[in-house]
């Protein structure tokens, strides 16, 4: 079905969305304008909806509100925004009488015309994303970057040309519900992560794997050699396959003492990739093993030696008082801390950490925490938010006390009720030629709206120090 197609059909149809977020308003203007009778179901009341209400109501949008927003589901079709589980009863009771439950993502894939390369993972898969659209982009493509990075794709849908690219990020509450795999996709990592939300670390890589479980005989798949997870999903792939690695050479892309390279292939030498850390040459692996044969090597050498990264990662803030600040807060999960601030520098550095509680564990990050961290600062509100999820750092902070190497004062543990009392006591911590930041291991959902929030906060009272 083409895009045309798709958007003329909707006239009269009843859709309902679930949940007012980031990828469905875009989505419920348009439908409105496409003559779609719209219902928006979302948990808060009109009070709590503000503008987004009065926006709606004006749209001639039914709204149902409150604790029953779940209640009486009978329209055609239903969105659901990432945030909103796919297997909650409701909808599953809804499916079994014919709703059809999606999502923007999976009707920009049903949609699209042209190449898709689409990556996820347990961590990098930011930075991956936006790497791959560095390099198509430097080799002339135009490229349309969205799905859990940037903005939603499906309202720009009929602007989309089949000699184009989309580059889309996918986290596994996007994939859960996807029939449709991706022409390129990449598996940057797997690790215990979002087991507040999934029931278990099984169906969490299950939604993962729909990455590349529904290609063809002419897709790619790019693993994680090193990632045992990630590497044994070679198992189940149907086109060809890539692997990355950091420890021997591969039919992908691979860094060994030094040297950047793919196959057979010397590319260039690791000094040369602009931003530093084992973890960003792993996401500069995986995405010159995604672009492979579509971008021209001088291309992906000169995005090697420019690329200075995405916000919010191992991002430089400013330097004061001979201290280097670095705002983190992308670091949701402990192997992201690991694989990142606590693997850049020789000395150990001050450490601001803390979230919601996911339900991972933290023991291999307390071990870390205490051969790399001189002061760790544990933040969390000081009574418990309404609405919001529990805090880690007292989970956090138990890890690294019952670390092996762990001795009283080494680390030095603080604790912070606010942002601006986690930079002060940094502040305080940290000495000249030193490092200080922020790399939660948690998400931002126990005191922010989300990362971006928290980490906008750190870098505006880092800046304003």
């Amino acid at each position: 079905m083409t895009a045309a197609t798709f958007t003329a059909r909707l006239a009269g149809k009843r859709v309902s969305f679930i949940g007012i977020g980031r990828s469905n308003l875009p989505l419920i203007e348009q439908f409105a304008g496409y003559g779609a009778k719209i219902t928006v179901r979302d948990r808060r009341t009109e009070e709590a909806l503000g503008e987004d209400g009065a926006r709606l109501r004006a749209l001639g949008a039914r709204l149902v509100l409150g604790e029953s927003y779940l209640e009486g589901i009978d329209e055609d079709m239903v969105f659901r925004t990432p945030g909103v589980p796919y297997l909650l009863p409701e909808l599953q009771e809804a499916r079994r009488r014919g709703v059809a439950v999606t999502s923007e993502m999976e009707v920009f894939f049903d949609l699209c015309p042209c190449r898709i390369f689409a990556v996820t993972g347990s961590d990098g898969k930011t930075t991956t994303t936006s790497l791959i659209a560095a390099l198509l982009e430097e080799a002339g493509y135009t490229v349309h970057l969205g799905g859990n990075i940037g903005k939603p794709l499906l309202p720009e849908i009929a602007s989309v040309k089949p000699e184009d690219v989309a580059v889309v990020e996918l986290s596994s509450f996007q994939l859960i519900s996807m029939r449709r795999s991706p022409d390129v996709a990449v598996l940057t990592n797997l690790s215990p992560n979002h087991l507040d939300v999934h029931r278990d670390m099984e169906e969490y890589v299950a939604a993962k794997k729909n990455i590349f479980l529904h290609q063809n005989a002419f897709g790619r798949t790019v693993l994680n050699l090193d990632n045992g997870l990630t590497a044994a999903c070679g198992a189940e792939t149907r086109g060809e396959t890539l692997y990355f690695s950091r420890r021997q050479k591969t039919n992908g892309g691979w860094c060994i003492d030094g040297t950047v390279g793919f196959g057979e292939q010397e590319v260039l030498s690791e000094k040369e990739i602009l931003l530093p850390g084992a973890h960003f040459t792993e996401d500069f692996l995986a995405a010159m093993s995604a672009v492979w044969g579509t971008v021209p090597v001088e291309a992906i050498r000169k995005v090697a030696r420019t690329f200075k990264g995405v916000a919010h990662r191992c991002e430089l803030v400013r330097e004061l008082d001979g201290v280097r600040w670095y705002n983190d807060s992308i670091a949701t999960s402990p192997t992201r801390v690991i694989k990142g601030m606590l693997s850049l520098f020789p000395e150990k550095i001050v450490l601001i950490a803390g979230g919601a509680d996911k339900g991972v564990p933290f023991d291999e990050l307390g071990e870390k925490i205490c051969q790399k961290v001189s002061t760790l600062i544990l933040l969390a509100p000081g009574t418990p938010v309404p609405g919001k999820k529990p805090p880690a750092a007292g989970k956090i902070g138990a890890a690294v006390e019952s670390a092996p190497s762990y001795q009283k004062g080494a680390p030095v543990i603080l604790h912070a009720k606010t942002m601006e009392e986690a930079v002060a006591l940094a502040r305080s911590a940290a000495k000249p030629g030193g490092v200080a930041a922020l790399s939660p291991g948690a998400t931002g959902f126990d005191m922010y709206r989300d990362f971006a929030e928290r980490g906008d906060l750190f870098r505006k009272i880092v800046t304003e120090l």
